[in-house]
């Protein structure tokens, strides 16, 4: 399977603690797909994935999988501090239908490189559904270093990675790995670097903002994929305008508050965030509003033509 295009980490829609706003997810996935998303990824960081209780990971999974009916691939992650765990919820992931499983290092410990190449291929070698490692230092304070990932090569059901450490330097030694691996993907996170990326030798993008506006990103991909640079000039002001919604609010959190804050105005799903978090307090809320109605949702979705 080769993943390419964009696949936005989905948010997962809440109505409290341990309760899922189904409808929402609905609407959420509907108008993902309407945008021509090429996949979606589950459970990762915008997802809150961590903070989900796993009979509420395994609820989101099934009713994800019955919402897609197999219409784009989806992606889960399994990653857990604990080896079994991860394995229990591969087998939830499997048996609701998804496509594959995403593997970030595992937390709160810090593996060594040679823990974590030994790590990846002995969960590998157990997990039915193949994989997508993730790298993300900034949640995990641990890296995939590109000699770990060379070595890992080796393993033939992995399908590539997928990078949010906003280091281009490292996304492009990354892509350099095609050499060993010609059939991996190479997915980036950062949406503001996801046109950049494309031009380094990336497939596409795991982009939080394509919960929203999933047309522009499915534009700006395609775009830097046909090596337009007017159009892909003016869909990168537009992923930069977008981003305000991120600035709001004064911590780490503020990404996943801002993502979704903006799909609750826009009518796609509640806002409630999982513990420790809140959502947005209404002065906070007012400023994503604002900002909303500065940007005209509607032009994000149509074509912008050069004058």
């Amino acid at each position: 399977m080769k993943l390419e295009g964009i696949i936005p980490p989905l948010i997962t829609p809440l109505l409290d603690r341990d309760c899922l706003d189904v409808e929402g997810l609905e609407r959420l996935v509907e108008h993902m797909i309407a945008g021509g998303i090429h996949g979606l990824f589950a459970l990762g960081s915008t997802g809150e994935g961590p903070n989900l209780s796993y009979r509420l990971r395994a609820e989101l999974v099934q009713r994800l999988c019955q919402i897609v009916k197999g219409r784009v691939p989806i992606l889960v992650s399994v990653t857990d501090t604990a080896f079994e765990e991860s394995l229990k919820m591969s087998k939830v992931v499997e048996e609701a239908g998804a496509d594959a499983v995403v593997l970030a290092t595992p937390y709160y410990f810090p593996a060594g490189q040679t823990e974590l190449i030994q790590y990846v291929e002995h969960i590998v070698a157990e997990l039915a559904l193949p994989t997508v490692l993730y790298n993300m230092p900034s949640l995990t304070k641990v890296w995939f270093e590109v000699e770990t990932l060379k070595t890992l090569a080796a393993q033939e059901r992995i399908l590539g990675v997928k990078d949010s450490s906003d280091d281009l330097e490292y996304y492009s030694e990354l892509c350099g790995l095609r050499s060993l691996r010609p059939d991996w993907s190479f997915l980036i996170g950062p949406e503001d670097k996801l046109i950049r990326s494309i031009s380094l030798g990336g497939n596409g993008g795991v982009n939080g903002g394509a919960n929203l506006f999933p047309r522009l990103f499915v534009d700006a991909y395609s775009a830097a994929v046909s090596k337009d640079p007017i159009r892909s000039s003016q869909l990168q002001r537009k992923i930069e305008a977008l981003s305000e919604i991120y600035t709001i609010g004064h911590y780490a959190s503020r990404f996943i508050k801002g993502t979704k804050c903006t799909a609750s105005l826009l009518g796609l799903c509640d806002d409630f965030m999982a513990e420790p978090f809140n959502r947005f307090y209404p002065e906070d809320r007012a400023k994503v509003a604002a900002i909303l109605e500065k940007l005209n949702p509607y032009s994000f979705e149509t074509p912008e033509t050069p004058t």
